[in-house]
Order: structure tokens, then sequence, then C-alpha cells
């Protein structure tokens, strides 16, 4: 399965740079490197040492290219685990191209997206969750997606697994022992040592489980639907977010016909904030259409800020609002924003408090109390475990696959319990083992890298 061949690509962005960097990797790399590459000090590439960087110049025959500089990785030291040559060249679009050619014609192929970092699988440098954990952190676009992705390429979730993988293994070894002396009769795992293990799996997996939710959330960014009636000042406070005229703001109700989106990274965290079109009713048809759009994204969004205007605010009005929000959407984060609070006296303000819990007071115009909102939204975020460098799950085949691997275990936990026979506890085993190498690549199959290299960018 290991591939033999020789491959090239560009490991840095195409088109025009100060530098890029072009990476050849397999059996024939340095021979290849050597072949296009004139040191300055006429050194063979070939009989230098591991991890050294070397001067001179790439030539096609006579003519002269560009001068480089590269770097040179013997395997099994290297990112692949096989010889890799990195060719540092000035960033012109036309000398990587030419390099690149010249480097085809000595006999290397273009590598196929992701498979720099499929090598390095395949070689054993890292495992499955670590190598998607590199696109992660490449994808990665806020602090703590960062982290997550970092934490992840270290192998903290693969020690996890493969801790839990290995304890169970070895009770799975004497399960199966035990049927080579069915006739005996004997026992050679002890059930409550292997019910205590068990247990321990269940509420590791119910952790990592319960973890995606967060993680989910941090990977892609938290969606936020700014919603109300027309004019109360939705477009005004997305602009005043963000920081800037995103949205057009006029004093003519319905304005905005459509939803608008934009993102902002919030103490690391990532939103994505929907201001939508004012929900009234109306014969416009273009504006029909905006509202219909409006609940369909109140029905994506996971925190919704229902803003009111403090001018026309009326509290069982606002009451009756909130409780219809809470009762049509039971699972979402329901934040109730006043605007225009400029126009209130502290008086107002304060009976309005009283009446009604959990509001916040804001001028959107003027930007007074953003900062209060802005550290409610980061408050729904459970972050500890991020802040105690906790695994947290983000990979939506690890979340099904360890979905799969605890319903194999609860099944060999009650069969335990009901002192099912050996031959069957042995096969839900089987089955939890398979969905925990599944995780890390000690279980794969040909599709399945298919699907995960093929997200990866060409060069990584």
């Amino acid at each position: 399965m290991i591939p033999q061949d020789t491959i090239v690509a560009l490991a840095t962005p195409s088109g025009a740079g100060a530098i890029a960097i072009i990476r050849i990797s397999g059996n024939n790399a340095i021979v290849i490197g050597q072949s296009v590459f004139k040191s300055i000090h006429n050194k063979d590439l070939t009989q230098q040492k591991s991890h050294t960087i070397h001067l001179g110049h790439i030539v096609d025959k006579a003519r002269e290219i560009d001068q480089v500089l590269v770097s040179l990785f013997k395997g099994p030291n290297s990112y692949t685990g096989e010889d890799t040559i990195e060719i540092s060249c000035h960033g012109s679009t036309y000398i990587q191209q030419q390099i690149i050619q010249l480097i085809l014609q000595q006999g290397a192929r273009t590598a196929e997206p992701g498979e720099f970092t499929l090598r390095a699988f395949l070689n054993g440098k890292i495992d499955l969750s670590q190598a998607e954990a590199v696109a992660d952190l490449i994808a990665s676009d806020n602090e703590a997606a960062h982290q997550i992705a970092m934490q992840q390429m270290r192998g903290g979730f693969s020690s996890e697994i493969a801790k839990l993988r290995e304890e169970l293994l070895n009770f799975a070894s004497l399960i199966e022992l035990e049927l080579d002396f069915a006739e005996e009769d004997v026992e050679f795992a002890d059930r409550s040592q292997f019910i205590e293990l068990l247990d321990r799996i269940e509420m590791v997996l119910k952790r990592l489980i319960d973890s995606f939710a967060v993680g989910n959330v941090i990977k892609n960014g938290i969606p936020v639907a700014i919603v109300g009636e027309p004019n109360v000042g939705k477009s005004t406070l997305l602009n005043a977010l963000l920081n800037e005229e995103r949205a057009i703001v006029s004093d003519i109700a319905g304005t905005t016909r459509d939803t608008i989106e934009d993102e902002l990274i919030i103490n690391g965290i990532g939103f994505r904030f929907i201001d939508t079109a004012g929900i009234r009713d109306t014969v416009d048809v273009v504006e029909s259409i905006g509202i219909k759009k409006t609940f369909e994204k109140i029905e994506q969004a996971q925190v919704v800020l229902l803003l009111q205007n403090a001018e026309e605010l009326e509290i069982q009005n606002l009451k009756f609002e909130i409780e219809k929000l809470k009762n049509q959407y039971p699972l979402k984060v329901i934040l109730t924003i006043i605007n225009k609070t400029d126009k209130l006296s502290d008086f107002e303000i304060s009976n309005f408090k009283s009446q009604i819990s959990n509001l916040i007071f804001i001028s959107a115009k003027n930007k007074t109390g953003i900062d209060e909102l802005k550290e409610k939204l980061i408050s729904f975020v459970n972050t500890g475990a991020l802040r105690n460098n906790e695994t947290i799950v983000t990979n939506t085949r690890h979340y099904d696959s360890l979905l799969k691997a605890l319903e194999e275990i609860q099944k060999v936990k009650e069969g335990t319990e009901s002192n099912l026979s050996s031959d069957l506890l042995a096969i839900d085993i089987r089955e939890a083992l398979y969905h925990f190498g599944s995780i890390t690549g000690e279980v794969t199959n040909d599709e399945l890298l298919g699907n995960i290299f093929a997200n990866f960018c060409i060069g990584k």
C-alpha cells in the first residue's frame, strides 16, 4: 500500500510572492534533486547529512533558472518518513512552473491532494486523527479552533483512544482465550474488573461525545440570528458588532430584504452574525421572501438575539414575544436586547429590569452596551474544557465512530452483567475495537483514505 514513486508539488500558495517552496518526496527525491541542483560549493546532495540546507542554483542543462536554498531531510526522519527535499526559490510563478516541470521531466509525478500527509500516515509518522488535524490546523481561522487542532495534532485525542483500545484489547484476548477452553468452563477474564473497565470506557466516551457540541461550533463558528420587527436597529447592531458599515441602515421600515451574514472573532471564538429581514405582515412580495428566510435562519442559528425598540417597548408584548420564541425554539438560546436605550431614563431602565430578567440594554447607534453583549455571547460557549486543554472532538467522522463504539460497549456491559456467553461477548468487543481503530487508522480502507485526503490542499 505504501507508494514507491516520487512526488512533487508547490507547498506554498499559488501565485507570485517573495518566495515559494517546492516539495519533493519519495525514494528518488534526493537523486532527482541532485540532477537539477548545482551547489555553489560543488556539494553532492546524495552525500550530505539529513536536516541540512544548501545554497546553489536550479539548472536545466546549461540554463540557470534560479538561485535557491535546498533543505534536505532523509527518511525516516522527515515529515513523510521518506527522503524529502524542499526547494526555496523566488516566488515568480514562471520560476515555480519551470522548476516543477524540470523535476517532472526527471521522473517525479505531481502529488495528489494531501498526498504528503497520506504518506506520513502510511509510513507511521502520524495516525489518521493527527492527519485530519493537519487539515483542521490549516483551516483554523480563530484561536480556539487553532488550539483544538494543535492539541489533536500532538496526539492528545489519539493517545486517549489508544489507551482505551489497548485495555479493552487485553481483556478481549482473555475472553477469546476462554473460547478455546469452552468445554472446561473456565474464566480467564475477571468479570468484576471487566465491568469496571467498561464503566470507565463508557464515561470517557460520553465525555468525548458531549464535547462535540462545543467542538463543532468552535470549528465552524456559532451562528447568531438578529431578529425583530422592522426598524428596531438590527442592521445598526450588526454594524456596531463588526465595527464597520456592513449593512445598509435607513429610517425606512423593511430596508433589509435579504439576510446579511458576517463573522466576528470574540475572545478567540468565531461567531457568524446574521442580520435578517424585519418580521411583520406585508403584501410586498420581495419583503415576504426575506421574512421567510428570516425564519429559516432562526432554525439554523444556535443563538437568537431578539431586538426591541426602547421607544416602542411594551412589557406585556415583550413578554409575549419572548415566550413565543422560547416555545417555538425550545433548544435555542434566546437573548433579549433593548435598543435605543439612550432615549430611556435610568428609572425606566430600572423598571424594565425589575419586570423581565436578563435584558441587555444597548444603543447600537452610539455603540454602548456592545461589550456587555459580547461578554454574554461568550458566556454561552462552554470553553472550560478548552482552557483546561482537555480533548474536544470536532470531527464528524470521529463523533460517529465514538457513538458506535459507545453502543457496542453498552452491549458488552449488558451482556457481562447478564452472564452472556464468551463467544457472544467477543462479537460485540470486536465491533467496539473496530470503531476505536477506525478513528486512529488502525482499521482503514482506500475509500476512507480517499475521502479524508481529498479535502487537503495539494502540497500538504
